[in-house]
């Protein structure tokens, strides 16, 4: 045999090896007999990193629901289809008229060669994301407010690129595209979304994580924008994360911008702490460190804040992964988030209970989670939607309460549907949309009463120090100080 023949036998033998082990590696990958409550909660289990240079691959493959089919409910709420028939649905808005606005989306077309972006894309058309995005929004209207929505709009399509954030206030709609803030004219009750629109602002586009989602403050005048990371620990250099894994905040009065918060790796649903006034967000945090890191989190998002990524996790664990360096004294001013939601769930919406729900008495404060569903854990977790309770200070307590599952299949290898974001309808309803099934949901605790809301928390501020020997200061100064010393009368 030919000495060049004989090599490229090796070489392709080699070559028959590494896939079969890779594909191997995928397909068994690192399994933990952990359960996901071990990475859930105010005091998570942080076990030791396990780095993985493949991903071990454990996407439930969606099947849809069949005629009279549903997730299961918890004990008390009934649930039902609000519509059905959707092209991939993703966010939701409920407009002041009741009308609820739904963004068909997905993920902008992914250019990128090499490996990993065929991988990519190959996990995404598994996971039942691999189509063109629909790049429409539609009205849902449940006129007779039978819980039904049995009128549709295609409201805009035009100038829509891989939509996901909306928010609507004094007859302007926003939408965040993957790469720009838009504000539209719009008056609720409307069936079309016709008009220009105008930039707000620029946003990094597509990347990792594509969705842009955005939040209004409770006065209207700022609008908050989340945008996640381009990669998974800045493995691509940080000059390609620049404006990414941070929230924006954007004046409407002037349209000038500011990051209002950073090192969040892919923040999604933001909402307003009905008790604290303080904004919240849940976050996907990093992958490849084994099933049991890094917990994705709920926490509140204070001006400024500093949440670590991509060198550091849970205020004070270093990924020692990362080639950038580290900002200096980046560990000084890390904030530990508060509330863990397990390694790899995925958590996307998030919608705090408010005045008017019916969702029974034990889920009158606190805040609902659709946790999309883990793609490389084994066994996979998620798939559900989890209520946080709240104390009465605005502070989140206890393992989360199911009150959405049974959308993984009993073998956790299938799945009917993946819920994706949250919204409450006119009648008190939570709305959970549910993207590879195309359906929107609806919960609801048939009979119960409209929630009070949540009582604000009101305490009394610090007076003001005006004088150096003021009461505030003396309650820290020694009967001594106070003496006259010799020689000094």
């Amino acid at each position: 045999m030919k000495p060049f023949l004989r090599k490229s036998l090796i070489a392709l033998g080699v070559f028959i090896i590494v896939v079969f082990a890779a594909g191997a590696w995928l397909a068994h990958g690192n399994p933990t007999d952990r359960t996901i409550a071990a990475s859930t909660g105010r005091d998570p289990q942080l076990v030791d990193p396990e780095p993985e240079k493949f991903p071990p691959v454990g996407i439930a493959t969606p099947i849809g629901w069949q005629a009279g089919e549903a997730p299961t409910p918890a004990p008390g709420l009934a649930v039902a289809r609000f519509a059905e028939g959707l092209d991939h649905p993703r966010t939701m808005l409920t407009l002041p008229n009741g009308d609820v606005l739904v963004a068909e989306t997905n993920r902008p077309p992914s250019n990128g060669g090499g490996v990993q972006s065929m991988v990519g894309r190959l996990l995404f058309k598994r996971a039942g994301a691999g189509g063109d995005s629909p790049n429409r929004i539609v009205l849902l209207r449940d006129g007779d407010g039978d819980g039904t929505a049995e009128l549709r709009f295609t409201l805009r399509t035009e100038s829509l690129e891989s939509p996901s954030g909306m928010a609507w206030a004094a007859d302007r709609l926003y939408v965040a595209n993957h790469n720009a803030v838009l504000a539209f004219d719009y008056t609720p009750g409307q069936t079309e979304l016709s008009g220009a629109p105008t930039k707000l602002m620029d946003l990094p586009p597509a990347g990792n994580h594509w969705m842009r989602n955005l939040e209004l403050s409770p006065d209207g005048k700022q609008l908050y924008v989340a945008v996640g990371s381009a990669s998974n620990i800045g493995e691509q250099g940080m000059q390609v994360e620049q404006g990414r894994a941070a929230i924006w905040e954007i004046a409407l009065a002037t349209g000038r911008s500011r990051q209002y918060a950073n090192g969040l790796r892919n923040p999604n649903g933001m909402d307003w702490n009905p008790a604290t006034g303080e904004l919240w967000t849940v976050v996907n945090e990093r992958d490849l460190l084994g099933g049991d890191l890094v917990p994705d989190y709920l926490t509140n998002v204070p001006i400024g804040v500093q949440y670590g990524w991509p060198w550091v996790y849970w205020k004070d664990r270093i990924d020692e992964r990362v080639e950038e360096p580290m900002p200096q004294f980046l560990t000084e001013y890390v904030r530990k988030p508060e509330y863990a939601l397990g390694a790899h769930t995925a958590a996307l919406g998030l919608r705090f209970a408010a005045a008017g729900n019916r969702l029974g008495e034990n889920l009158r404060n606190g805040a609902f989670i659709a946790r999309h569903g883990s793609w490389n854990r084994k066994p996979a977790v998620g798939y559900d939607v989890v209520f946080v309770a709240f104390d009465a200070n605005g502070n989140p307590r206890s393992m989360p309460t199911p009150v959405l599952t049974g959308f993984l299949t009993a073998n956790g290898k299938q799945t009917h549907g993946r819920p994706t974001w949250l919204a409450f309808d006119k009648g008190g309803a939570l709305l959970v949309s549910d993207d590879t099934a195309g359906i929107i949901w609806r919960v609801i605790a048939p009979g119960a009463a409209p929630s009070p809301g949540v009582k604000p928390v009101v305490t009394d501020r610090m007076p003001p120090q005006r004088e150096l020997n003021s009461a505030v200061d003396a309650s820290f100064r020694s009967p001594a100080a106070d003496q006259p010393k010799a020689g000094k009368q």
